[in-house]
């Protein structure tokens, strides 16, 4: 196989980011946008010693579960990766995708007993992150970064974000292009703004604005603010984020707040927080209440426990939680998410919660052993990349009754779950799709401590 060839091909799978699967003379295929059952058409694009990649040149037999595009970015920018296919069928992928996972890492079959789908997929982002650019004319251009490049696909309308956030990115983006306002240039390093970040509360339509800039200077920065402020009433704050930086990362670490409060509210549940430019939130609150409720109903509390929440960011599980637990700590290595769960507990007149700043495999071990304190059940939330071993290994000595792990990366589940099967059995695992149309899911399982060990 070469890179160039064309084939024909029958698509014998979907892979765990939604990708087609075909086999030739036993090599494996990857062709995004393919589907399971169709028959298509295709041009290599690389080839590795053991799989090659391609793209769809002709449908030849069309798959009952495709569907028109509704996005004229789709097949560019790489945010979803599922528009192609019916809603519900991507449910059916992303859950057969994370039994296969688990069945490869632990050898045997688990299965997922409920699936926590969303009824309204769409425009349910609360967090827009537009990067701001030049065209090869040498206009200002404003969108989303074409899929594992920094290529800016202008955009103006995307599915999954929310439709007032993105109204006032385009108003911003016409102040800049009709003011002729400094953009940032990738190649020269050199221009003034960089990205449009906008957070918006869900549930109290609180806007916040990030204007990310290469200099602490803004152009007409009081006019525009007058412009948005008039405009949208629902603007409570814009913060002006300097990044100088020459990173991938969005954000830099100075916030210049040039209206109003610097932090929004919203509400999760019945529980308010407070969300500031650094804070962590997840990006699709009405999922995150039923992630987080899932979570607390696999726990089974009975108000006499001891909880500990693991990576526990703005507080926001442990928050959930505390009505029904004696008392709860909360660890998180980053100090401004630790500021913000021990306010977010305040706000909310929670006193039985204490938050630790730490990385997790050193402050558990420690606290553990300073205050002798033993969990009756652990949360785990970690990033993507799982949990420390340290930090397993410190609830393996400890053996908390039960273990509940909200995980968004399956494979790094797996293996942690292989790390603790010696001593705890799956009981239960529920899959929530907090990221329609993506290949990611969010998974909630019920780990056990096995009888013996008790």
């Amino acid at each position: 196989m070469k890179k160039n060839e064309e084939y024909i091909v029958d698509i014998i799978d979907n892979g765990y980011q939604g990708e087609g699967i075909a086999k030739i003379d036993g090599m494996v295929v990857f062709i995004p946008q393919a589907i399971k059952g169709e028959k298509v058409k295709i041009k290599i694009l690389k080839v590795t010693t053991s799989h090659s990649f391609a793209k769809i040149l002709e449908i030849i037999e069309k798959s009952e579960i495709r569907m028109e595009e509704d996005c004229n970015t789709y097949s560019k920018c790489g945010g979803c990766t599922m528009r192609h296919i019916d809603y519900d069928n991507t449910i059916k992928i992303k859950k057969n995708s994370v039994e296969s996972t688990l069945k490869k890492a632990l050898g045997r079959e688990i299965k997922v007993s409920e699936v926590l789908k969303m009824e309204e997929p769409f425009f349910y982002r609360n967090k827009l992150q537009y990067p701001i650019g030049i065209d090869e004319d040498g206009n200002p251009k404003m969108g989303v970064f074409a899929q594992r490049t920094h290529k800016i696909i202008p955009t103006k309308q995307c599915k999954i974000q929310d439709k007032l956030s993105q109204e006032i990115a385009n108003t911003i983006f016409k102040f800049v292009c009709e003011n002729n306002m400094s953009v940032y240039n990738e190649i020269t390093l050199k221009g003034g703004l960089r990205h449009i970040v906008i957070r918006i509360g869900k549930k109290t339509n609180e806007v916040m604005i990030i204007l990310v800039t290469n200099t602490q200077s803004l152009e007409r920065e009081k006019e525009l603010v007058k412009e948005l402020t008039s405009k949208y009433p629902q603007i409570k704050t814009i913060v002006k984020n300097v990044n100088s930086k020459n990173t991938n990362v969005i954000l830099g670490n100075k916030n210049i707040v040039i209206y109003g409060r610097g932090y929004i509210y919203d509400y999760l549940g019945k529980y308010k927080f407070k969300i500031s430019p650094m804070s962590f939130y997840q990006v699709n609150p009405i999922q995150t209440e039923k992630l987080y409720g899932k979570a607390i109903e696999f726990a089974e509390l009975t108000g006499n426990e001891i909880v500990f929440d693991l990576y526990c960011g703005i507080g926001t599980i442990g928050i959930f939680a505390s009505n029904n637990v004696k008392t709860l700590y909360g660890i998180e290595t980053v100090p401004q998410a630790i500021e913000d769960a021990r306010e977010n507990a305040k706000l909310n007149n929670i006193e039985n919660t204490e938050f630790l700043v730490g990385d997790v495999e050193v402050t558990l071990p420690n606290f553990i052993k300073e205050k002798n304190i033993k969990p009756d059940v652990v949360f785990l939330d970690p990033p993507r990349k799982g949990c420390d071993k340290t930090a397993l290994d410190s609830l393996l000595q400890v053996k908390p009754l039960k273990i509940v792990y909200v995980s968004c990366n399956p494979s790094t589940l797996a293996r942690d779950l292989k790390l603790l099967e010696d001593k705890y059995e799956i009981e239960k695992l529920a899959i929530c799709d907090m990221f329609p149309f993506t290949s990611h899911v969010e998974c909630v399982a019920l780990i056990g401590l096995k009888d013996t060990m008790k």
